[in-house]
């Protein structure tokens, strides 16, 4: 059994392994067979005949199967930029074209001699990292660096390591130094490729200058190279940074092109980060439907492909966010479930603030406050290092699971440190301005928050004109609240998530209820409180019920009150809502009044 070593790969026989930089790739046995015989036969072309009878032996197939195993090997090889080392030979058959070193070395990609008393603790830290021992990896890599310094490949497996471990600003540095040696070395598309890393967590840490500078220098570094990973992994970059920059059609443009490149290479890793990135702009856009197609389809692709953990943490984050702004609960739901379960798997155990916010806000929503509010504190302290843009986003969560809880005051302040961190916290500022009797400064700020271009601002549209319909409708103002709901009926499909109809359905309830239609208003509110209850609004689903049950009371339908009451206390107190509970005894009073 041998061992074979090409560019920054290294297949073992005896293991029946493939590591690229130290990281194994999954393989279908087949696939891996494939590439075992070329490498031993890697001095010449292997006819087909040949390498079918070796693979399928006593099996007759036919050449599509072949054929299938080379494009799977080829995709392997293309992460490490070596897809074109499986040459085909019309009719004749396949030879590994690029240069391979048969038996054991320090490791893949390194092309110089480990110093003196650090092979060992390099190689540990390699099959920790393998093995997807982060922490444990990270620490060992430190170790084997102090020991007498690092490739520039070990480098980027102690930077990804750091990532994987939740401390993205720590991998800085140690991206800059690879960087620093792939460009000595020549290796310009390995220095492109830790560029746009760099890139990425700049934005992220709400650096945008510094996320700019390393994008040009990627771009520099690929020169006119347009059918690589690196190229599509530069137009997805750009696609962020033109949304950073309030220019949303060329994110668009952008990110469709890193779709197309990655599809093109065959790079799965790449078509689905553009595949996402292209729905998250179409959401921002107006194109509802298609947006979510794209960005459901990038992971159902990245689940189905084994991606990167990063990459995998990326689209999951993107796609979340999409569902936070349009208030898609139910959606945000089945992709968090998912999330979790892909992170368990992937040894990611320290989830980064934003993520914590993510499943914070979908908690809150359910009616899970205390752990909502625990999860933000917690993602509190990790924004300030991985994501501070979102700092105010945050505050803006716990705000709202103030005003579910009825502490106001202490909704009030969390609103305006999310303020103070530059951040809009609507609608909940709106909905707590209302409840304390002041219609017109609740309406005046959801208009001003929607003004301007940036993403969370396109994609707010439709939950904030909702809120305006129903503030407006609360505040007696009908032609308003009529022209908004019409605005969002326009365009069949755009606002179609159920947190948006139900709060166009409670708008409406509201313009009966004010025209003395009580069945009318009743059966909006209905409507409301079943689709609040199909993504699992334990808060909304209350309320709603108690209105409901109001209206009974007026109507003399006590039996039909009594039972919503009782429903809705049972939220309520589930919840720990004091305001909630008070108002089923004020309508319980009035039953026995009655």
């Amino acid at each position: 059994m041998a061992s074979f070593r090409f560019g920054d790969f290294e297949l073992s026989e005896e293991g029946r392994q493939l590591r690229h930089r130290g990281a194994e790739i999954a393989l279908q046995p087949r696939v891996f067979d494939l590439l075992a015989y070329l490498l031993r036969h890697h001095g010449r072309v292997v006819t087909k005949d040949e390498l079918m009878s070796a693979l399928w032996p006593d099996v007759l197939v036919t050449e599509a199967s072949l054929q299938r195993l080379v494009s799977l090997a080829r995709n392997a090889l293309r992460r490490g930029g070596m897809d074109n080392a499986v040459r085909s030979f019309p009719r004749i058959g396949y030879r590994f074209a690029a240069a391979v070193e048969t038996g054991a070395g320090n490791g893949p990609g390194d092309d110089r001699p480990a110093p003196a008393g650090c092979a060992g603790t390099v190689e540990r830290a390699r099959v920790l990292f393998g093995q997807r021992n982060w922490r444990a990896a990270a620490e060992a890599f430190e170790r084997a660096d102090l020991a007498g310094g690092s490739s520039a490949d070990d480098l980027e497996l102690w930077a990804r390591a750091l990532e994987c471990s939740g401390f993205p600003n720590k991998a800085l540095e140690i991206l800059r130094r690879a960087a620093i040696a792939h460009g000595a070395a020549g290796r310009d598309r390995a220095a492109a490729a830790v560029a746009i890393t760099i890139s990425r967590i700049h934005l992220e840490r709400n650096e945008a200058a510094a996320a700019k500078g390393w994008h040009a220098r990627a771009a520099r570094l690929l020169g006119d190279v347009t059918d690589s990973r690196e190229y599509g992994l530069l137009c997805w970059m750009g696609a962020r940074i033109a949304a950073a920059d309030c220019e949303p059609e060329r994110a668009l443009a952008l990110s469709g092109q890193a779709c197309e490149t990655g599809r093109s290479i065959g790079d799965t890793e790449v078509e689905a980060l553009g595949l996402m990135y292209r729905g998250f702009y179409k959401l921002c856009l107006g194109s509802t439907e298609d947006g979510q197609d794209d960005q459901d389809h990038a992971a159902a692709l990245a689940l189905s492909s084994g991606v990167d953990p990063m990459t995998g943490s990326t689209l999951y984050c993107n796609i979340l966010w999409a569902c936070r702004n349009f208030g898609d609960w139910e959606r945000a739901n089945q992709w968090t479930l998912g999330y979790q379960k892909w992170c368990r798997e992937c040894g990611i155990l320290n989830f980064t603030g934003s993520c914590r916010l993510h499943r914070a806000e979908l908690l809150s929503v359910q009616g899970t406050l205390d752990q909502a509010e625990h999860l933000v504190t917690e993602a509190l302290e990790g924004l300030s290092t991985d994501a501070p843009w979102a700092i105010g986003d945050a505050y803006r969560v716990l705000g709202d699971i103030y005003r579910v809880r009825g502490e106001f005051d202490k909704a009030e302040q969390a609103y305006e440190n999310a303020c103070a961190a530059g951040w809009d916290p609507q609608p909940g500022l709106a909905l707590l301005q209302q409840e304390k009797g002041d219609g017109a400064a609740a309406l005046s700020g959801l208009e001003r928050a929607m003004v301007g271009r940036t993403w969370p601002t396109l994609q707010r549209q439709g939950i904030l004109l909702a809120y305006q319909a129903l503030i407006a409708a609360r505040n007696g103002l009908r032609e308003r609240a009529l022209q908004v709901i019409g605005s969002l009926e326009d365009v069949p499909g755009r606002w179609s998530t159920p947190s948006i109809r139900a709060v166009v359905a409670e708008a409406k309830a509201e313009l009966c209820a004010r025209a003395g239609e009580p069945a009318g208003a009743i059966e909006q509110l209905e409507i409301a409180r079943r689709l609040w209850s199909s993504v699992g609004a334990a808060f909304n689903t209350a309320e709603l019920r108690l209105a409901i049950a109001e209206l009974l009371i007026l109507q003399g339908t006590p039996a039909g009150a009594e039972t919503e009451i009782r429903a809705a206390r049972f939220l309520a107190e589930r919840l720990g809502a004091a305001k909630l509970i008070g108002r089923c005894d004020e309508l319980e009073g009035a039953l026995r009044a009655g």
